[in-house]
């Protein structure tokens, strides 16, 4: 039995197709195997490893160079992902984060890598709410107590004026000026003193004069 040259022709093309389908499948299985994939902002890193090894024993590390490590050596199977990111120290300088995985089913997927984590922006960080400054009250208008007006003074002289004290019988009665009923007594007592003076010394004179 012949077979004709067309269908020959139409089995090789298929033939080669199925080959070269088979072939991009071989080659490109190992391209999207072991991937790596991280991200580093100012002030954390996330990881996200998929397509590794079940059957092995794979590791990742995550650290700051000449720093602390943001996550010790931790082991996994076929992915690894971060449930919350690394959170990177503060710095006022750029810092850089090393990432170590090391595939257990062949070292030649193992990666070393290093980003660099940048300075975060003051603009990064929220300010704080500014207070409103509270207005002074405004100054009042009435007096205070202390200056309140007090009664007026004709009111306060009538109110605290103590009463005029009324004449006490018992006090002594006051000299009296002026004549009196009993001065022409006194008077002629006084003269007649002066009479009776006046003949005593008469008569001793007259009887020193007898004597002598």
């Amino acid at each position: 039995m012949t077979i004709p040259r067309s269908a020959w022709r139409a089995g090789t093309f298929a033939a080669a197709a199925v080959a070269g389908l088979a072939g991009g499948v071989l080659f490109a299985g190992p391209a999207a195997a072991h991937t790596p994939t991280w991200a580093v902002t100012c002030s954390e890193v996330t990881l996200d490893l998929t397509a590794y090894s079940d059957s092995a024993t794979n590791e990742v590390t995550v650290s700051v160079v000449g720093g602390e490590e943001l996550l010790p050596t931790q082991t996994f199977g076929r992915e690894y992902h971060t449930k919350t990111p690394l959170q990177l120290p503060p710095h006022d300088k750029p810092l850089t984060v090393r990432l170590v995985v090391k595939a257990g089913d062949d070292d030649k997927y193992s990666r070393d890598l290093t980003e660099t984590a940048p300075v975060c922006e003051d603009d990064e960080t929220p300010s704080p709410t500014p207070t409103e400054a509270k207005p002074a009250p405004a100054p009042s208008t009435e007096p205070p107590a202390s200056e309140t007006p007090s009664a007026t003074p004709s009111e306060t002289a009538t109110d605290g004026a103590p009463a005029p004290a009324g004449s006490s019988s018992s006090a002594p009665d006051l000299a009296e000026t002026g004549s009196s009923s009993t001065t022409p007594v006194i008077g002629g007592a006084a003269v007649a003193v002066l009479l009776a003076g006046g003949g005593i010394l008469w008569s001793v004179r007259k009887r020193r004069a007898t004597q002598h």
